[in-house]
């Protein structure tokens, strides 16, 4: 059969449409953008503080961009008091509160998720309790212990108590993690040889990391902000905090507010970077206890 000069018919290309945008969705994207730019405004408002004399803060420019960029005022903040020390005292206490926050945190569910002995539940709820009592409220006795010690004027006088309200969050969030790891790697690592420690060491902690991270991170941002402990605690100001530090740069009569704005700059500037870089571990760490649970 000769087909030459047939024409060959191919089926109709169906052209996909977008779809269209429900008036729901268009109010739920307004939302989210309003509520994207009412977060980010205290940074931006912060930063542009920052960089204004005086004159610019009250009244003349409060919102906009400065009019006369005072970077100054960075170099003043750095300068006044101690600032570089202040810093690194934040950070000795910060990162010693997360290594000991971790390390108990992770070892104590263990005990009470993977062991079997008598009061295990009862322990539980005795850790949980803490997340009951706010911890400004035992600013009072610890203060009195920490006199009877001799502990005040010390890093331990803020990094034990830190550590100790931010356990029993540590606590609560790593039971959900290693509570629906499987046993059978337990009595697998069992069988191969290893004791409690070498399995603990060797397949919960790995398979741990992402609570550890959620711990880490949650532990940072209440030991680094925190002011009334570091203000009633320390009295040294070799010792103080950057908290403390940056309340230290206003006058008794007079206010240079750029400064401060500055060095508030510089203390939130390792929080939205231990955000920005770790923030991704945080939502695979809930994505990862919801798909479990």
């Amino acid at each position: 059969m000769n087909t030459a000069g047939v024409k060959k018919s191919y089926p109709p290309v169906e052209v996909r449409r977008k779809p269209k945008k429900t008036a729901g969705q268009i109010v739920s994207y307004v939302i989210l953008v309003l509520w994207a730019v009412i977060s980010v405004f205290p940074v931006y408002w912060m930063l542009t503080f920052s960089l204004k004399n005086n004159n610019e803060i009250f009244g003349e420019n409060v919102i906009g961009l400065p009019k006369y960029w005072v970077w100054e005022n960075y170099s003043r903040a750095m300068n006044t008091g101690d600032m570089p020390r202040y810093f690194l005292n934040s950070v000795i206490v910060a990162v010693s509160t997360i290594v000991i926050t971790l390390v108990a945190a992770v070892m104590a569910t263990y005990a009470m998720t993977r062991l079997h002995w008598k009061f295990r539940k009862s322990m539980n709820k005795f850790f949980m309790l803490g997340l009951t009592i706010p911890i400004h409220a035992s600013i009072v006795p610890l203060y009195t212990t920490l006199a009877r010690i001799k502990m005040l004027n010390s890093y331990w006088a803020l990094i034990i108590p830190y550590s100790a309200f931010s356990l029993a969050m540590g606590i609560l969030i790593s039971i959900g993690f290693m509570g629906d790891i499987p046993y059978d790697l337990d009595e697998a690592a069992f069988i191969d040889g290893c004791g409690v420690w070498g399995t603990f060491v060797r397949i919960i902690a790995p398979l741990m990391m992402p609570a550890v991270a959620t711990v880490g991170i949650y532990t940072f941002l209440q030991c680094w902000n925190e002011l009334m402990f570091a203000n009633v605690f320390i009295s040294k100001d070799s010792l103080k905090t950057l908290p403390v530090g940056v309340q230290s740069l206003s006058g008794q009569y007079t206010t240079d507010w750029g400064p401060i704005g500055a060095a508030l700059s510089i203390a939130t500037v390792p929080t939205l970077l231990v955000y920005v870089f770790l923030s991704k571990q945080i939502q695979d760490s809930f994505i990862a206890g919801a798909v479990k649970g």
